[in-house]
């Protein structure tokens, strides 16, 4: 996808369309916390999740695909280490349709509960 990666610092603003979230992003819609957590941490919690393929796993940078068990959509999900302030900002976007029925935001709530457990 052209839509992912960092640019000056950041992950790929959120498209208008409701099936993205972002910790750069302010309004409720698309705006989610970012992680507190490192990327090793992230990265095994990935590791163990079926529907998550890790495609790349550079310095401060990780990128996944997610696809869904039923119809086999694809989602893009990207964290990106902050280690000023030691978090780890998220994106996770639909690659398909308009709204994406909350998915996103509770996949990225659900890799925040999984990090709290290890």
């Amino acid at each position: 996808p052209q839509n992912i990666g960092v640019q000056d610092g950041r992950l790929t603003a959120c498209p208008e369309s409701p099936n993205c979230v972002s910790s750069f992003e302010s309004d409720a819609e698309h705006g989610i916390q970012p992680l507190q957590a490192s990327l090793r941490q992230v990265e095994r919690v990935l590791l163990g999740l079926d529907e998550a393929n890790i495609v790349e796993s550079s310095d401060g940078y990780l990128y996944a695909e997610f696809t869904s068990r039923l119809m086999r959509y694809v989602d893009d999900v990207e964290f990106l280490e902050d280690s000023t302030a030691g978090v780890i900002h998220v994106r996770s976007a639909s690659r398909l349709g308009y709204s994406d029925l909350g998915a996103n935001r509770k996949r990225i709530e659900n890799i925040r509960g999984l990090l709290k457990q290890n």
